[in-house]
């Protein structure tokens, strides 16, 4: 794949020249996700479902941040090398998706039933919110007991902003607080996954490449 691109793009050369997933040359298929830890998950779903992404020539990346989506959709839709293309986002980042579809020339007016048709899928409020709810607070703390970070988490939940939120918040918020938790803490969570209860967006998005 040659990946020379403008240089209003370079931030999205930047992102893919650190993404494993997007050496693909020519590939058949794109998934676009906000970061890391949502790339490691689909990735390990693909795996668990027996699929060889690789083989297949399909790229998960790793955008960097939602606001990279431009850039992107220029590389890999209909006015780049024009691929099939999926994608998943965070419920506080669907307007900014929506008006990047838009800008690329993917629709007009574009609504949530329009991204799916699309391929791309809104997680309420994020992944990792989308995978606690269907493990369930109590295999999901068992994960973290498993890590071996079941004191420190414990002590994140006596932190007085921490106190009064709900458990599956507490748990939300955890796997942010520390470099690459959130990226470890998605791959085992889909590990962890009764593969009858994938949350949707997460399936769909799957499912479209």
């Amino acid at each position: 794949m040659n990946l020379a691109l403008p240089n209003k793009q370079r931030p999205a050369l930047r992102v893919l020249a650190r993404n494993a997933s997007a050496a693909a040359l020519n590939p058949n298929a794109v998934v676009l996700v906000e970061g890391l830890s949502d790339q490691a998950a689909v990735e390990t779903l693909a795996r668990r479902r027996g699929r060889n992404l690789v083989a297949e020539s399909i790229a998960i990346v790793a955008m960097g941040g939602a606001t990279n989506l431009g850039h992107f959709l220029e590389r890999f839709g209909p006015r780049g090398i024009d691929v099939r293309l999926a994608g998943l986002c965070d419920t506080a980042e669907e307007d900014g998706f929506r008006r990047g579809l838009e800008r690329a020339g993917l629709g007009e007016a574009i609504t949530r039933s329009d991204m799916e048709e699309l391929g791309f899928y809104v997680c309420e409020a994020d992944l990792e919110d989308e995978l606690i709810r269907a493990l369930g607070t109590s295999a999901v703390e068992a994960i973290i007991e498993t890590e071996r970070e079941g004191g420190a988490f414990r002590s994140f939940q006596r932190q007085p902003a921490q106190r009064e939120r709900p458990l599956e918040a507490q748990l939300r918020r955890f796997m942010g607080t520390l470099s690459g938790r959130k990226i470890r803490y998605g791959r085992l969570m889909v590990e962890a996954l009764d593969l009858s209860r994938v949350p949707r967006p997460l399936d769909r998005v799957l499912g479209r490449v």
